[in-house]
């Protein structure tokens, strides 16, 4: 058996949701390697490190992000963070995943997936959250307009998601510490951090049958990077430079066979 990207440790106690990172819960947590590219799987371009950690009510997740210029102009609920500079969770559910991203301004942007082939009549998805004729549901096949073969269904041997943008975590918490001055570039900046807390009751699309809260040895598979946006002689670079956990070896996020597997443990 493949062995795990990372072991999230379980604490007894709950964690106050403030962007501090520099209480004892973390401090005294596992973080994580530099992220690296994306697709090459190299040192990313600025030190970004995550933790994970759980009860039996919650799950956590905190990143610390290297960051000279502090940005984020992006301020409405689920505006396109990823435009610019964010810090992006994602966890599969087998049939569906969900994405979270989050930028310096502590804005939420959040999609639920579903791949179309599970999404039959009748079945657990079949549910007035998830109607697909929501003027903010979409069909969704992958990070790049397509062309030939591949137009209408991307690159995935899944082919299509349905996309409900409009979904909201219940229960959801998120919150930002900045050492340095927010959308300022006439100093230097340390970084950024987040902290995240989302209720196991939440998750049960996503466990796809397994228990919750987590039993110690479970592996579950997740997303956990960053996208920075670069600016060089007056012209933004594309694609955004991508940091991950692990690397997929190619630059696509939407890849749930390609995201890190976070063993649960006492």
């Amino acid at each position: 058996m493949k062995t795990p990207d990372y072991q999230a440790q379980k604490i007894t106690s709950l964690i106050s949701i403030d962007g501090n990172l520099q209480k004892e819960v973390w401090q005294n947590a596992q973080w994580s390697q530099r992220l690296v590219d994306m697709v090459t799987g190299e040192p990313g371009m600025y030190n970004t490190q995550t933790a994970v950690l759980w009860n039996d009510t919650h799950l956590y997740i905190a990143f610390r992000a290297e960051e000279p210029f502090v940005e984020a102009f992006q301020t409405e609920r689920d505006s396109i963070v990823f435009l610019e500079n964010d810090l992006e969770v994602f966890i599969d559910g087998g049939d569906c995943y969900y994405e979270l991203e989050i930028n310096a301004a502590n804005t939420v942007y959040e999609v639920f997936f579903i791949w179309k082939d599970a999404y039959t009549k009748g079945s657990k998805f079949d549910i007035p959250l998830f109607d697909v004729h929501h003027p903010q549901a979409y069909t969704f096949g992958g990070d790049y307009d397509r062309s030939g073969a591949t137009f209408w269904k991307g690159t995935h041997p899944r082919g299509i998601r349905w996309a409900f943008t409009h979904f909201d975590m219940p229960g959801l918490e998120t919150a930002v510490q900045i050492d340095g001055t927010l959308n300022d570039n006439r100093d230097i900046d340390q970084g950024w951090s987040v902290e995240i807390a989302i209720p196991w009751s939440s998750l049960e699309l996503l466990a796809n049958g397994r228990r919750l809260p987590p039993t110690s040895g479970d592996i579950w598979t997740m997303f956990l990077g960053r996208f920075q946006k670069l600016m060089v002689g007056g012209k933004e670079v594309q694609p955004h430079p991508a940091m991950a956990l692990t690397p997929h070896g190619i630059y696509d996020t939407h890849l749930p066979d390609k995201w890190s597997r976070i063993e649960f443990v006492v």
